[in-house]
């Protein structure tokens, strides 16, 4: 099935994301190199999901919602599939522009000025810096925001694959608190 987690016999997880007649595509949640051709691979039933709870307000996630702040693990009764179909309300912004324009300034500020305002926000910074992911972060943590924030964060030296999860798990948590009768807003 589309969207299945498999797992290789040396423990390496994938999602079949191309269904064939007489072959599947699956991409790598990890660096498959122990993976050989002629390696089996078995389906786990399962399609991808993250666990999701009020927990992740106030921390650093990579997109396998797994904390990346050295603040321990955070705990959730609940998961969400990583991709469903889109809530029917809500509307997009591009902020577009070159390299050192201010793009993540106006992210950001979008994220101070929601203050008070009963919005949990979902920033989702993907190939960026560590050092830049950081540098939002501590800023966030300076004027108060984090307690309203999660941040899903995958470096351009992460994985093709976890850098592709990583709007959805932002999604998947921003439908979390939306079900919940939450606003929410998400920057990617």
């Amino acid at each position: 099935m589309a969207g299945e987690l498999v797992e290789f016999e040396e423990s390496t997880i994938g999602i079949a994301l191309n269904l064939e007649s007489n072959n599947v595509g699956v991409v790598l949640m990890g660096d498959g190199l122990m993976i050989q051709e002629g390696s089996s691979v078995k389906a786990t039933g399962k399609i991808a999901q993250i666990p999701v709870s009020e927990a992740y307000l106030g921390r650093v996630i990579n997109a396998l919602a797994n904390p990346i702040d050295g603040r321990g693990k955070i705990s959730a009764s609940e998961s969400r599939l990583i991709e469903s179909p889109a809530p029917g309300r809500g509307q997009r912004e591009l902020i577009i522009g070159d390299r050192q324009t201010g793009k993540t300034a106006v992210a950001t500020d979008t994220i101070l000025n929601q203050q008070g305002q009963n919005v949990i926000c979902v920033y989702v910074a993907i190939g960026q810096k560590a050092s830049s992911v950081a540098q939002v972060v501590t800023s966030l943590q300076e004027r108060g925001a984090m307690e309203y924030t999660i941040v899903v964060a995958e470096a351009a030296d992460s994985p093709a694959t976890l850098q592709y999860l990583a709007p959805y798990t932002g999604a998947a948590l921003a439908e979390y608190f939306m079900y919940r009768e939450q606003h929410t807003l998400i920057i990617l």
